[in-house]
């Protein structure tokens, strides 16, 4: 009997022609995998997952990022700590890399690192390419973090923020979101939060390297079957996580995503390492997307390790991958810009 063959669907289509056109990996980014699998991961498995660990994790990765992904040269920033409605506090900082002069429209970015490390700071390197590349001022969220903050104190900080950007006169459709991480759970829980409640969504999303299963299930698979992350297990990063979702029931629709209950969704883009585990959550990450009507390009970068994105001393595509996201969220945003000053096209595209 002749196989049946499953016939692609655009976004099936889009993924294999984006895949065909992502570089190898340099020599550099294979040489950086091998060394922190010789050297890092094994200091990242003797830290112990209590405050005191979390703590030299913080310092150790707030070091490595400042040596591999400084702040572009030429880039601003600005501190916000600012109260707002429901008693929440809005924490994070302005970022406008060198030439960003746009005005119209503002991204959003959420770090990531379990819920338990990093901060806006430590992802300066990242934001100010990001501004730098789109033009757009990025504010980049310091939404609190375990093992003082449990759930779903992130998640509320995160939709917290982006109401304070709407009040502060930027619409839904001005807005894009980024994460990478923990913070790519986060930009699609405000995604799916927004959509449940029939608010306007975001005109675009980028998501590198993003968290979806939170039990681990999925990356500890891919370790087992395909290869082993060169940074951390998934049993390690499991207990990072924990930190934040003790006593809270994983399977709240805000931890593990519930697609079909959303309505519509906006274009996504997400980049992940073929080196890392949690390449499994981005491709199931997308599947799920799809599969709920969204429209999702994946992109899974050859021998490359977990948000790479912000490694670009040491890895040369971290550049080349941050420019493809950038011209995703401004054509995006073109794209938006267009519908909403042609609202009868608006129509005929819904």
């Amino acid at each position: 009997m002749r196989r049946q063959r499953r016939r692609l669907s655009s976004d099936d289509r889009a993924t294999v022609r984006s895949q065909a056109l992502l570089p190898r990996a340099s020599w550099r980014a294979r040489a950086l995998a091998e060394v922190s699998a010789l050297a890092l991961r094994p200091l990242l498995a003797g830290l112990p997952s209590s405050h005191a660990g979390v703590r030299l994790t913080r310092r150790l990765v707030s070091g490595s990022l400042a040596l591999a992904g400084p702040t572009a040269s030429g880039t601003a920033t600005h501190q916000v700590e600012e109260t707002v409605a429901g008693g929440l506090t809005v924490r994070g900082e302005w970022v406008r890399g060198p030439g960003a002069d746009r005005r119209d429209a503002v991204l959003l970015y959420l770090h990531g690192s379990g819920y338990a490390v990093c901060s806006a700071r430590t992802h300066r390197g990242l934001t100010s390419r990001l501004s730098g590349m789109t033009g757009l001022p990025v504010f980049a969220c310091d939404y609190r973090l375990a093992p003082h903050h449990r759930f779903p104190a992130a998640g509320d900080d995160v939709a917290a923020a982006y109401d304070w950007l709407v009040g502060q006169g930027w619409p839904a459709e001005r807005i894009v979101v980024a994460g990478d991480s923990a913070g790519g759970h986060l930009a699609v829980d405000l995604v799916l939060e927004l959509s449940r409640t029939d608010r306007p969504l975001p005109p675009a999303v980028v998501l590198f390297s993003p968290l979806f299963d939170v039990t681990f299930g999925l990356a500890g698979q891919r370790e087992r079957e395909v290869n082993r992350d060169p940074l951390v297990s998934a049993a390690r990063a499991r207990r990072l996580l924990s930190l934040y979702t003790d006593g809270a029931d994983l399977a709240d629709p805000r931890l593990t995503f519930d697609f079909q209950r959303a309505g519509a969704l906006p274009p996504i883009l997400i980049q992940a390492g073929a080196k890392e585990m949690l390449a499994a959550d981005a491709e199931h990450l997308a599947e799920a997307l799809r599969g709920a009507g969204g429209r999702c390009e994946l992109q899974v970068w050859p021998d490359q390790m977990h948000v790479f994105q912000a490694l670009p001393v040491l890895v040369p595509e971290a550049e080349i991958a941050l420019g493809r996201a950038a011209a995703f969220l401004s054509a995006e945003l073109a794209v938006a810009e267009t519908l909403s000053a042609d609202p009868e096209r608006h129509r005929s595209v819904g």
